[in-house]
């Protein structure tokens, strides 16, 4: 402890000389207190990456470069309009990201979050392998064959923990025999959606997001409303074999693939494994340049 005392006041000392250049003074807790705030904003950042919320915010950020933009050019209109609308606005955000805060103060409130929060690390998700596309592409279409119903989810960045929560917990590998069990009709798991990180099924009956979309066909039914809907919220992928007609359909940000043949489907799900092996690879080279620094 004494150490990091010591480290602290060398660094303040160090910045203090820089500041007083120009004329700013930093003392010992102005320093503690921007670690605070840098330290809280990292983990909101990861926080808001890691679910939907990622979108929303993207589509805030485009909204304020256009008022920038609007700033710079002296469009006085927009101006107008962005003034008289942020009181608004402000409110608007809140009820838009009611779901991820809400989930987010459970998850700090909760037992043994306290310790995590203090984690650098970031839980990654587990980027599934060539095998589980081959057991998945296997299992899927065999149950085409007899016309046995199925929802496959895939999970992708963001993170589906509150689906997860709807259904029961299995935690076991990727195979075709497991996947045919599971949709087996008249068994307890069958009705409803699995849910797969990486080469993992992590929890089998869950409840997914109908979706309202009036483009979708009037012959589609629940199970692909579910599929299409779960795609609108997150980056998943999902596959969805129908039990009237035993055709394969997928579903992947918001748009529905119908009747697709084994190769299209392949070429989907190695698309999205090589997405994932790319973001691993980039955080690999991030972590060993810190190490090396």
């Amino acid at each position: 402890m004494q150490d990091f005392i010591e480290i602290m006041n060398v660094f303040q000392e160090e910045l203090s000389s820089v500041l007083s250049m120009a004329n700013l003074t930093l003392t010992l807790v102005d320093l503690v207190e921007i670690l605070i705030i840098s330290f809280l904003f990292y983990h909101v950042i990861l926080w808001v990456k890691s679910t939907r919320a990622w979108n929303l915010f993207k589509g805030i950020l485009m909204i304020l470069l256009f008022v920038l933009i609007a700033g710079l050019f002296q469009m006085s209109t927009i101006l107008w309009i962005a003034e008289n609308t942020l009181s608004v606005g402000l409110i608007a955000i809140v009820i838009i990201f009611q779901p991820e805060l809400r989930k987010a103060l459970e998850n700090i409130g909760g037992r043994n979050r306290f310790t995590s929060l203090f984690s650098m690390n970031k839980t990654e998700t587990a980027k599934f392998s060539d095998r589980t596309i081959e057991e998945l592409i296997k299992a899927t279409y065999a149950m085409g064959k007899v016309k046995t119903g199925a929802l496959i989810v895939i999970e992708d960045e963001i993170l589906l923990d509150e689906y997860i929560h709807t259904g029961i917990d299995v935690d076991a590998m990727v195979s075709s025999q497991l996947l045919i069990n599971i949709f087996e009709k008249n068994t307890p798991l069958h009705d409803g959606a699995i849910i797969l990180r990486g080469d993992r099924v992590v929890a089998a009956t869950c409840y997914l997001p109908l979706s309202d979309s009036m483009s979708l066909s009037k012959d589609l039914g629940t199970r692909h409303r579910a599929a299409v809907g779960i795609s609108e919220v997150s980056d998943s992928l999902t596959i969805i074999v129908s039990e009237e007609t035993g055709k394969i359909s997928i579903a992947l940000r918001g748009q529905i693939y119908r009747d697709v043949d084994p190769d299209f489907l392949r070429e989907k799900l190695r698309y999205m494994q090589k997405r994932n092996q790319e973001a691993t690879r980039i955080e690999l080279l991030k972590r060993r340049f810190k190490n090396e620094k």
